[in-house]
């Protein structure tokens, strides 16, 4: 089996339910969108829902994909810098508890925090406080970390600091591992555009995106353009188009694959990381992309049930039920 090692801001989440939109034209926060901000901008926005729900647990894009990629039996790695603070070692305590190979470097700032709005259809919009995970630099990314690996799932967010994200890109390629990306954020990319063409062109193996952010990356509002167009940068492209489904290419091979109608969509947060954890652990075990597609879309289908990205045993033996379903080809969407 391949193994995977992820690279990302080492985060806790807050999601807060919203019972309006409100704090969101009150912020001018763009609804759907991921906006960095200082911890004092965080807190005040925090305390203008003070009246929501509010729901805690680990988080960070590719954290959160690593961690349910552990929960699908694979072999897998983390990446990531926390304070020298009470959330920092319940991070790197959690992720040695789910089978994480931990590379958790400690900073100078406190842990990172994710405050993450939702709203009633489910739609999140994310207010983030990197702290200590902006802290970590491409020369603290060293070739030991990369020792019997296979791929490195880079998180798109990341891009905030280019040096980091090029040069773990090009020590991963040296080391011979495969590089996959998710774009992360339709205003991250458009806030990162050339850079991020380059980085795809010149170093991605596996690329995911939804449609907003295939928009913004190839100007292009047909996601199906938008797939072609990026197939030639890179050698598999996954776009995901919500209840739609995604659009799957490697090469000549292209095919759409539908959804795990979910029981209920209470919250967007994580789907697509879930989405990339399903498909990269059938990458690892060698299944077919229709495979790998109905696993990814199983996963998202199944957190956006819940609030946050942390399910019940319960859930997971269900999970776990389908997969086996689609090893053998039973269930293929």
């Amino acid at each position: 089996m391949k193994k995977v090692i992820g690279i990302g801001n080492a985060l806790m989440d807050v999601l807060v339910s919203l019972e309006s939109d409100a704090v969101l034209d009150k912020f001018s926060l763009k609804r759907g969108s991921m906006s960095l901000v200082d911890d004092v901008l965080q807190d005040e926005i925090t305390d203008s829902v003070s009246s929501c729900e509010k729901t805690f647990s680990l988080g960070g894009s590719v954290g959160n994909t690593i961690r349910a990629m552990a929960k699908f039996g694979s072999s897998v790695g983390f990446i990531g810098k926390v304070g020298h603070d009470d959330m920092g070692d319940k991070f790197c305590n959690a992720l040695t508890e789910l089978n994480v190979e931990p590379f958790v470097l400690r900073g100078v700032n406190p842990s990172g925090r994710c405050l993450s709005l939702v709203s009633k259809d489910g739609e999140r919009t994310m207010v983030t406080y990197l702290g200590a995970a902006i802290e970590m630099s491409g020369e603290e990314v060293v070739a030991d970390f990369f020792n019997e690996y296979d791929y490195i799932h880079i998180e798109g967010y990341l891009v905030q600091d280019h040096n980091l994200i090029l040069q773990t890109a090009k020590l991963a390629k040296e080391c011979g591992l495969k590089i996959s990306i998710d774009l992360a954020s339709f205003n991250v990319v458009e806030d990162n555009l050339e850079f991020l063409q380059m980085l795809v062109r010149d170093y991605v193996d596996i690329l995911f995106a939804n449609e907003d952010e295939t928009k913004a990356f190839t100007g292009e509002s047909d996601p199906e353009v938008s797939l072609e167009i990026i197939s030639t940068m890179c050698e598999i492209t996954v776009v995901k188009i919500g209840l739609g489904g995604a659009y799957i290419k490697c090469g000549d091979e292209k095919l759409h694959v539908g959804i795990l109608e979910a029981a209920k969509r209470v919250d967007t947060t994580g789907a697509g990381d879930y989405y990339a954890s399903g498909f990269l652990a059938g990458l690892c075990q060698g299944w077919t992309l229709r495979q790998c597609g109905t696993l990814g879309a199983i996963a998202a289908g199944k957190v956006i049930e819940v609030i946050g990205t942390t399910f019940d045993e319960s859930v997971w033996d269900e999970i776990l039920v389908l997969k086996n379903k689609v090893k053998e080809e039973v269930l293929l969407f």
